[in-house]
């Protein structure tokens, strides 16, 4: 779902935006509403939940490259429970892109060394030449095509990539174990953008997908910035957003909180399996000893043998539940802390943008003039700010909803991999009673 600027020539009223100014712009007449001098007076009507105005939603809006808009976006998580029940009963018969990343290759070259991975596309879509293709592509390919659909793309949410930068000494970044856990963040990057209904029609995700050397694509330089996007780089520098909407100041207060709990969570997370890879390391100095004992003592010999391969069988347990939490449920969090940044970023540009708006607003009230002219660019800014709250609502609820669907599956993983855990270990000491039980004596 997603809705773009629309044409700003049309003669309806765009409403006010709230105010906490030291001056409403309740006070002020509306140039836009005044059809003759006696009107001129009318007072704004205060839209504190910025709703599509009947005079933005009757248009049939389009984004800048011609996709039409669905502008019935609703204007909560909560309000789309129904619609979300859909996406979860979507069948995979009903997509018609399909993106996977595999086969990791090491590249040593005399300047760098560098990883690619195979990018596979399968597809029925009529814009591509070929139902298949197959291309290799490194990590900055990939920051790449990022950085172009937040260019073309600014009204949305861009899934976040793996970072980029490790520690040296602490982490190889060309270890097997490093390179897989980063060709799954990026293939999960591409198929969060395959499954969105207006990224996955970009046309720098179609040259990624498709381009066998993005060379010539990058060498073009920055690309023009589309309508919306200019819009949002060069905002009104000195004016100060009067309020955020009420809708909105919520996504905010919601994504610091998720923020400083995922933080919490995974700070504690790394600590566990810190103290679980050093008790694995004496876990593993242990065993042995009651090996080495066995053979001192005749008697105990036998059950001193099992106490070893039973200490050795629980190592062999903590350190499969120690590598699952490290490859499985520390990604899981850093993406999606990664990905409310990402939709910070979004909510600030759509702040921008009311600013700009509230800006050139204000400036066209302050003219008093009896018969002002419809200042086009004024409408035009509304619409931006309508279709961007459009925008930025949908991917909001696309992505609480992928939340919600990725942490049950993760949680439900975690629990299964810990009954596991104890499973081996209970397994692992039962199977020692039966030598330590007395034996009735031969006679």
């Amino acid at each position: 779902m997603s809705a773009a600027a629309g044409g700003g020539g049309g003669a309806g009223t765009p409403k006010a935006l709230p105010s906490s100014g030291p001056k409403s712009l309740r006070e002020m007449p509306h140039p836009l509403a005044a059809s003759s001098s006696e009107e001129a007076g009318a007072e704004l009507t205060p839209s504190p939940d910025l709703q599509l105005p009947r005079s933005i939603a009757d248009k049939d809006l389009s984004l800048p490259n011609g996709t039409p808009v669905d502008t019935s976006s609703p204007a909560s998580s909560s309000s789309l429970l129904n619609r979300l029940q859909l996406d979860d009963d979507l069948d995979g018969e009903m997509r018609d892109l399909f993106v996977t990343v595999d086969d990791p290759k090491k590249h040593v070259c005399t300047m760098e060394t560098y990883i690619t991975y195979r990018v596979t596309t399968k597809t029925t879509r009529a814009e591509f030449d070929l139902p298949e293709y197959s291309m290799r592509r490194r990590y900055q390919d990939f920051d790449w095509l990022r950085n172009k659909l937040e260019e073309s793309q600014p009204t949305h949410l861009i899934p976040p990539l793996p970072e980029k930068f490790v520690v040296k000494g602490v982490v190889d970044r060309f270890s097997e174990e490093f390179v897989e856990t980063r060709r799954k963040a990026l293939d999960k990057f591409l198929k969060r953008i395959a499954d969105h209904p207006v990224l996955s029609f970009n046309e720098h995700f179609h040259v990624f997908l498709t381009a066998k050397d993005l060379h010539a694509y990058k060498k073009q330089g920055m690309a023009l910035l589309s309508k919306m996007g200019e819009s949002v780089k060069y905002v009104t520098g000195s004016y100060k957003l009067r309020s955020r909407p009420v809708e909105f100041a919520a996504i905010g207060d919601y994504l610091d909180t998720f923020s400083l709990k995922l933080g919490t969570i995974d700070r504690i997370a790394q600590r566990i399996i810190k103290e679980e890879v050093e008790y694995l390391v004496e876990l593993r100095e242990y065993g042995p000893v009651y090996s080495t004992w066995s053979g001192l003592e005749k008697e105990l010999s036998e059950p001193l043998e099992g106490v070893s391969a039973c200490i050795g069988n629980c190592c062999t347990a903590l350190e499969e539940l120690s590598e699952d939490m490290t490859e499985d449920f520390l990604p899981v969090l850093r993406e999606y802390m990664l990905y409310s940044e990402s939709m910070k970023n979004v909510l600030k540009k759509r702040d921008q943008v009311q600013a700009e708006y509230e800006a050139k607003l204000e400036a066209v009230v302050l003219k008093r003039e009896d018969r002002p002219k419809v200042p086009t660019e004024v409408e035009k800014c509304q619409d931006r700010v309508e279709c961007f709250n459009a925008d930025l609502k949908a991917d909001m609820d696309r992505w609480q909803n992928n939340k919600r669907q990725d942490f049950r599956q993760l949680l439900m993983g975690m629990a299964d991999k810990n009954i596991q855990y104890y499973e081996k270990c209970l397994t692992a000491w039962e199977s020692i009673i039966p030598l330590l039980q007395d034996k009735p004596e031969t006679k």
